[in-house]
């Protein structure tokens, strides 16, 4: 006999056994919904791509993540490390089939070979929503107003959306007199709530000088409320500009539509990745910020600009699913969603199949999920595997029931049986069991 080979998985990846998966799955049927309601509209694209693709303005930090390889074509190739990349060459090599502005939406597995840790995977599931062909404070809003929504939709029970400008801050370091550093820079304050502040400042002296990095901590400071925080930025920046204008528009809106709130202006988000242009924002969950932004984006009006010479502007967002689920876990506000069976059709007589499958097909007419026990087994076992599956009723029907022309209805839970003339019956009793 052949040696047996171990069954296992590579670090960073996961096996998701039914109850892990149906929450996932109820986290995006909840986000799916959202998303069609701001009238985003779904597609797909590859997994693999061209690594020039996808790495054509990366940056360097993701660069070493991603899993790149020969093919058997010898052609060089990568696995997508997000959604955004692919939706500009996507755009670029469609968008002569499509309307502008395009709302998209895209749930779907990205891999990057980044350190493990809680909520953070080499595998894990993005759900990206994007406004393509238009840029102005509206569109950026209509993205922060969805990541509300979804967050309200996902049972999140507080969240605060930090926003900023990327062209504020580089007006501000041109004025600083470091704007030939302001990629490294940018990379250095994004990781601020990772490293500290004493890091942080440790780090952007050694780019640029102990004063420059004193005025940095300066501009990034947070804590005042929007309108106060905007006009301490404008100034330190000098003076009124477009993209501080694009911010207060943009709080004007959240303030119009009751989200007030939930926006916060945060100086020293950055986001790390290179094509960001404009408004960038991530989202914390305020009962355990400490497991990272939620949902991330921003704008990127010259990512395409690498796969056509058509300008398109866009603006999106992120929800990490991995990520909120465990954070939703950590707090204890994780759905834990019943299982999809709502009956079991129990299979106690050999003779009865065309009877079992008749009242399965009956159930799942009337919208009720039912399976039928596959063989004949003892009850007992038969109400065993119901529960584990989540059902909360079992339907039998034996000789003597068959005889007699009834059905009768089990209540897993309570452990009672209760006798029906007819399936009709049983359907009406189950249906009024949820109101």
């Amino acid at each position: 006999m052949a040696d047996i080979i171990q069954p296992r998985v590579l670090k960073g990846f996961r096996d998701f056994l039914p109850q892990a998966e149906m929450e996932r799955a109820t986290l995006i049927e909840a986000l799916t919904a959202t998303f069609r309601s701001f009238g985003f509209v779904p597609i797909d694209t590859p997994a693999l791509e061209y690594a020039e693709i996808l790495l054509g303005k990366a940056g360097g930090e993701t660069e070493k993540q991603v899993y790149r390889f020969n093919d058997k074509g010898g052609r060089d190739v990568a696995l997508r490390f997000d959604l955004t990349v692919p939706l500009a060459r996507f755009m670029a090599e469609h968008v002569g089939e499509l309307y502008l502005p395009f709302k998209r939406y895209h749930l779907a597995k990205v891999w990057r070979g980044e350190n493990t840790q809680r909520g953070r995977y080499r595998e894990f599931m993005q759900c990206d929503f994007d406004i393509v062909g238009a840029d102005t404070a509206s569109a950026d809003f209509d993205i922060l107003a969805t990541i509300a929504a979804a967050m309200k939709a996902l049972g999140v029970p507080s969240a605060s959306i930090n926003v900023n400008h990327r062209g504020v801050f580089n007006r501000f370091l041109a004025k600083a007199g470091i704007a030939d550093k302001s990629v490294e820079a940018l990379r250095i304050v994004d990781k601020l709530s990772k490293i500290g502040a004493d890091e942080t400042r440790r780090q952007l002296a050694e780019l640029a000088g102990e004063n420059a990095a004193d005025e940095v901590l300066e501009f990034i400071r947070g804590g005042e409320s929007f309108a106060a925080t905007l006009e301490r930025m404008t100034t330190i920046a000098g003076g009124p500009n477009p993209d501080s204008d694009r911010l207060g528009e943009i709080f004007a809106m959240a303030d119009a539509c009751g989200l007030a709130s939930s926006i916060k202006l945060s100086p020293s988000i950055t986001r790390g990745l290179d094509y960001y242009t404009g408004v960038v924002f991530e989202t914390f969950i305020d009962e355990i910020p400490e497991i990272g932004s939620v949902c991330s984006g921003g704008r990127y009006n010259d990512l395409a600009s690498l796969y056509t010479k058509q300008r398109l502007p866009g603006v999106g967002a992120s929800v990490g699913l991995d990520r909120l689920l465990a954070a939703l876990e950590a707090i204890g506000k994780a759905t834990k969603p019943a299982g999809y069976t709502r009956v079991l059709v129990v299979n106690t007589e050999a003779t009865l199949g065309a009877e079992y499958q008749g009242a399965g097909a009956a159930l799942r007419a009337a919208g009720l999920a039912c399976e039928v026990f596959p063989e004949t087994k003892k009850t007992g076992q038969q109400y065993a595997y119901a529960e584990q599956k989540g059902a909360r009723f079992a339907l039998l029907q034996g000789l003597e029931e068959k005889a007699r022309g009834v059905w009768l209805l089990r209540n897993l839970a309570e452990r009672t049986n209760i006798e029906y003339s007819s399936l009709p019956a049983v359907i009406v009793a189950v249906l009024e069991s949820d109101q």
